[in-house]
């Protein structure tokens, strides 16, 4: 039986190489294709997560079952050349978060059946997250009750994969805000506490034993904490070491576990060490990537306007406008304001609800259109120097090639450089 990468990761801040690892938390064809594309680079393992909301055995936002998510991530890693067994597929806030609207029995049932299938996908790193009140309970529960629905979880998951060559590691506890991100602006949070994160692990690990799992409990490695970041729609909070000096020492009375920090997109490069370097070993982004992905797609749907001009009936920035003001189901919870304030943040908010809307029919079309129009044009710098700034120093030094599918890979790599740069 082989050993599950992660099963470990307590001990990499004490030996040569990684100290941590990068959670890539998108469903996103071409995010993950980029993700792939620098594990060549760098040699190491590639950890990719798809969410509850986006794949589940109902197919989620993305149509996707987990064996639809893995066949995605099996046919990417042979297209650019990257060994699949470095491939590390992880699934975030497994948990009845589809299905809260439902009475907590019927909930709970869905829930333990998408667990089973990203177990039986061969899903290996799994977070549990049943943390959230159902139908007629109260908004969060209390430790105990959350213990005991991920306790049951883990044992659906124990079942499925009891022949698999390579056992699943488990993620436990979860933080505000739901998956999704923040419904509003950000200005204060609260540091998890280091006694309530004790607790979570002393409640799980209870509630695993009484569900007859407590061997599953041995391969836990990370609790899900809050270190005092976050982003809303327009803004940022940015890690305070000194906030969380106190969670950070929490992990020497925590043996086997690290602390596993969501909601990191848009944190400085020096942020995201100093997480690592305290003992946030897994560090999650996913819309800071879709963000820099929506980024060069709307620069390049600017730069064809210009090179060629009146050659669609619609460019990809209208298309999305048009496709999310007719299905605002995507977005309308989250962004508030006026008819000007809502538009802008269709676009450009930091939560990127857009990123819901990339797998239609429309925009997906909109994107192979533009894409079409720009294959094989050599983009002139002086265009590349208007609209991707970023990449002109790059161009100019012959780094990078100046065609479009380049400069847009070299826009999300960007991203993940300084994510991957902090976990070594």
């Amino acid at each position: 039986m082989s050993t599950n990468v992660l099963h470990d990761i307590v001990s990499w801040r004490r030996r040569p190489g990684p100290s941590g690892i990068t959670s890539v938390c998108s469903a996103h064809p071409l995010v993950i294709e980029v993700a792939m594309r620098r594990a060549v680079v760098d040699g190491g393992p590639v950890l990719i997560e798809a969410t509850c909301n986006q794949v589940n055995q109902e197919g989620g936002y993305t149509g996707m079952t987990p064996a639809g998510f893995r066949e995605l991530a099996r046919a990417t890693a042979e297209r650019v050349a990257l060994p699949f067994e470095k491939v590390i597929l992880g699934g975030d806030h497994l948990g009845p978060n589809p299905w809260k609207h439902l009475p907590a029995g019927e909930a709970m049932d869905r829930a333990r059946a998408m667990i089973g299938a990203y177990a039986e996908a061969g899903f290996t790193k799994l977070h549990l997250d049943t943390s959230m009140g159902c139908a007629g309970e109260r908004v969060a529960l209390g430790d105990v009750e959350t213990a005991q629905r991920a306790a049951s979880l883990a044992a659906v998951a124990e079942r499925a994969t009891a022949h698999a060559d390579i056992k699943p590691v488990y993620i436990i506890g979860t933080e505000v805000p739901i998956p999704g991100g923040a419904m509003e602006e950000i200005t204060t949070l609260a540091v998890t506490s280091p006694d309530a994160a004790k607790e979570t692990v002393r409640a799980h690990r209870r509630a695993f034993a009484e569900m007859g799992v407590a061997d599953a409990f041995d391969r836990a490695v990370g609790v899900v904490v809050q270190p005092g970041v976050e982003f809303g729609n327009q803004n940022v909070i940015t890690y305070d070491r000194g906030e969380a000096r106190d969670l950070g020492a929490a992990l020497a009375d925590l043996p086997g576990f690290v602390f596993e920090a969501h909601s990191t997109d848009y944190q400085c490069p020096a942020a995201l060490a100093a997480l690592v370097a305290d003992g946030f070993a897994i560090l999650k982004v996913g819309p800071g990537l879709t963000f820099a992905l929506r980024e060069a797609v709307y620069s390049l749907d600017q730069i064809a306007e210009v090179l060629c001009s009146r050659r669609r009936a619609a460019t990809v920035v209208a298309t999305l406008e048009r496709l999310m003001v007719d299905r605002p189901g995507g977005w309308e919870k989250y962004y508030r304001g006026s008819v000007d304030e809502q538009r802008m943040q269709r676009h450009f908010s930091y939560s990127d609800r857009i990123r819901y809307y990339w797998p239609e029919h429309q925009a997906a079309a909109a994107v192979d259109e533009l894409f079409g129009l720009l294959k094989g044009v050599s983009i002139p710098e002086t265009l590349i120097s208007q609209y991707l700034p970023a990449s002109y120093a790059q161009v100019r030094r012959r780094e990078l090639q100046p065609f479009a599918r380049n400069l847009l890979f070299a826009a999300v790599d960007r991203v993940l450089d300084a994510y991957f740069a902090a976990c070594r």
